[in-house]
């Protein structure tokens, strides 16, 4: 098991984007906790397989469809390339 500390930055906060995440996270197996930030973003730890979150960093660049996300920034596990 590994763990990753997710920001995402952008237009996140208002669009559905901690429940799309959670929906995510659970669909591949994570445990995903998502939380809004003072500053507009939003902070995800994320829990389990390496591949798995990947994955979900890959979703995160992405999100919702109303979301329009800016920048990702990941720290734990391995950065994907």
């Amino acid at each position: 098991m590994s763990r990753v500390r997710l920001e995402i930055f952008g237009r996140v906060q208002g669009v559905g984007f901690r429940a799309a995440a959670s929906l995510e996270g659970r669909r591949l197996g994570l445990a995903v906790e998502p939380h809004n930030r003072h500053d507009g973003s939003v902070e995800i730890i994320a829990t389990g397989e390496l591949a798995a979150l990947d994955a979900f960093t890959a979703w995160c660049h992405r999100g919702p469809a109303l979301a329009r996300v800016e920048r990702v920034v990941r720290t734990g596990g391995t950065s994907p390339s």
